[in-house]
């Protein structure tokens, strides 16, 4: 789903805002989202999941084609670990619409 997708959904449930409104909304809520774990902070959504940092450590990697190596500097990483709810709509989703 993208997120031009999303604003068009709420905003049909939402019939008491208006398009405007609910991309006002969401954006905002993404801004928040994005700053906080910018900060180095953690967003949980009950239901739904959390959102947290990883740190990667510095390491050695190599370019398959050449084999020249190349030094990774560390960085952080966005986790999300999605709630035992969400964990199991999706399983029972999944039972009923296989994929093969």
């Amino acid at each position: 789903m993208l997120k031009s997708e999303l604003l068009n959904l709420i905003a049909s449930k939402q019939t008491q805002l208006s398009h405007a409104d609910v991309v006002v909304a969401v954006n905002n809520m993404l801004e928040l989202m994005s700053k906080e774990l910018a900060n180095g902070g953690r967003i949980e959504i009950r239901g739904f999941g959390s959102f947290s940092l990883h740190y990667r450590a510095p390491k050695i990697a190599r370019n398959p084609k050449t084999e020249e190596k190349i030094a990774v500097q560390q960085r952080h990483s966005v986790h999300f670990k999605p709630a035992l709810e969400l964990r199991e709509r999706v399983d029972d989703s999944s039972k009923q619409y296989p994929i093969l």
